[in-house]
C-alpha cells in the first residue's frame, strides 16, 4: 500500500508534523449537493444507493471535484451492519431509518450473530475498492462503522427517537444489553477490518448515542466495547499504518477515558472547546473537529472568522489536528460556504504555521 500523494491527513493523525491542517467533512457527500441528489434520484432509492458501489463511488467522489478536501470517506451508512445481521433496514419518506424486526424479545437476541463482512456487505467492499482505485493515489479514504452502543439504540427502538428501550433494557436486562453489545462488537471489528483489507486507510468509529448515557454506563456499555473494537483493528496494512478515529458526540465530559481507549484521534462534537481538549488529551492523541454546522448556513464573513478562531483555540502546533464540523454537513448548507471553509483552514493554517516558525526562529 502506497501513501496516497495528499497524505497530510494520516500525518496528521499519527501527529507528525504537516505543511497545514488537513479537513474533510463529516456527511461531505450529501443533500447540500445537487449532484448528490441527481445520484440518489437516479437509485431510487436511499438503500438502493449505498447498495450500488459504482454509485456509493460516485458520491463519495463529488465533494472532491468540488472542493479540495484532504481526505475522502466511504460512502455508505452505520446502518447497513444490522441490516446484514437480518433486521430488515428500510427508509420511510420523512421518517429516517426503520428496521422491520428490532430486538425486543430474548429469543432474537440470543440468536443474533455475527455476519460474514465479505458475504452480507460485499456491496461495501466493492464500494470500497472501486472508490479507492478512482482516486488513483490522491488523497487517503476513510472507512467507517456505528459504534456497538449507537448500533444496539437503533436495532432495539427499531429507528431513531429518544432510545427509551434500549437504555430501559440496560437497567432492567443487562444481560440482554451486553448481549447485543458484544455481537455487536465482534462485528464492527470484522467490518472494519475487511473495510482494511478493501482499502481503506484509516478508520472511523461513529458513538453517535453514547452522550446519552451516564458515566457508570457509558463506560459500562459503550466506551469498553470501543475499546475491545480498537484493540482489534489492524493497525498496519502492506507495511503502512492505519490510524482509527473515535468520535463520541456528548463525550466531552469523558474525553480523557476515551482517548485511553488506544485509538490514535479523538473526534470532538461543537460543544467543546478545543483548545480545552487539547489541554485534556492532546498529548495522548490527535483531534478531529470541530466547527459548529450551523457556521456553514452564516456569512462567508462569520464562515472565516470562527474557522480562524477554531484554529487559533487549538493554538500553535504544526501537527495533531484535523478540522471538521461537530456532526454533519446539513443539507441547507449553501456549496460556496464549503468552499469557503475548505479555503480558510488551508490558507489560515499555513499563515499561522509560518508566525510559529518565525517566532521560534527568533526565539
Amino acid at each position: 500500500m502506497n501513501r496516497p500523494a495528499n497524505d497530510t491527513f494520516l500525518r496528521a493523525l499519527l501527529r507528525q508534523p504537516t505543511e497545514y491542517t488537513p479537513i474533510w467533512l463529516m456527511r461531505q457527500a450529501g443533500r447540500y449537493l445537487p449532484e448528490y441528489c441527481a445520484t440518489r434520484a437516479r437509485a431510487g432509492s436511499f438503500l438502493r444507493l449505498c447498495k450500488s458501489p459504482s454509485l456509493c463511488c460516485e458520491a463519495a467522489l463529488q465533494p472532491l471535484a468540488r472542493f479540495p478536501l484532504d481526505a475522502a470517506i466511504v460512502f455508505s451508512d452505520i446502518l447497513t451492519l444490522p441490516d446484514a445481521m437480518g433486521l430488515g433496514l428500510f427508509f420511510s419518506e420523512n421518517e429516517g431509518p426503520r428496521f422491520e424486526r428490532p430486538l425486543r424479545e430474548e429469543g432474537a437476541i440470543r440468536a443474533l450473530a455475527v455476519p460474514d463482512p465479505h458475504d452480507r456487505l460485499r456491496y461495501v467492499m466493492d464500494a470500497v475498492a472501486e472508490t479507492r482505485r478512482s482516486l488513483a493515489g490522491s488523497v487517503p479514504l476513510i472507512g467507517f462503522s456505528g459504534s456497538p452502543f449507537t448500533l444496539a439504540c437503533y436495532m432495539v427502538e427499531g429507528g431513531g427517537g429518544e432510545f427509551w428501550h434500549f437504555k430501559k433494557m440496560i437497567y432492567d436486562r443487562p444481560d440482554l444489553a451486553h448481549r447485543i453489545l458484544s455481537v455487536n462488537a465482534q462485528a464492527v471489528t470484522r467490518y472494519l477490518n475487511a473495510q482494511i483489507e478493501s482499502g481503506v486507510e484509516a478508520v472511523m468509529l461513529f458513538d453517535s448515542w453514547g452522550g446519552c448515557l451516564t458515566e457508570a454506563a457509558y463506560r459500562e456499555f459503550s466506551l469498553a466495547y470501543l475499546q475491545r473494537i480498537v484493540a482489534g483493528l489492524a493497525r498496519e496494512k502492506d507495511g503502512q499504518r492505519i490510524p482509527s478515529i473515535v468520535f463520541a458526540r456528548g463525550g466531552g465530559l469523558w474525553l480523557e477515558r476515551i482517548a485511553a481507549c488506544g485509538c490514535d484521534a479523538l473526534g470532538l462534537d461543537w460543544t467543546i472547546d478545543v483548545g480545552a481538549a487539547r489541554r485534556r488529551v492532546g498529548e495522548r492523541v490527535a483531534l478531529q473537529g470541530n466547527l459548529d454546522p450551523a457556521v456553514l448556513l452564516a456569512s462567508p464573513e462569520a464562515i472565516v472568522r470562527e474557522t480562524r478562531a477554531l484554529l487559533d483555540a487549538f493554538g500553535p502546533a504544526d501537527t495533531g489536528h484535523v478540522f471538521n464540523l461537530g456532526h454533519g454537513v446539513s443539507r441547507l448548507t449553501p456549496p460556496e460556504h464549503v468552499g469557503v471553509l475548505v479555503e480558510a483552514v488551508h490558507d489560515y493554517s499555513r499563515r499561522l504555521r509560518g508566525k510559529n516558525r518565525a517566532r521560534c526562529g527568533k526565539a
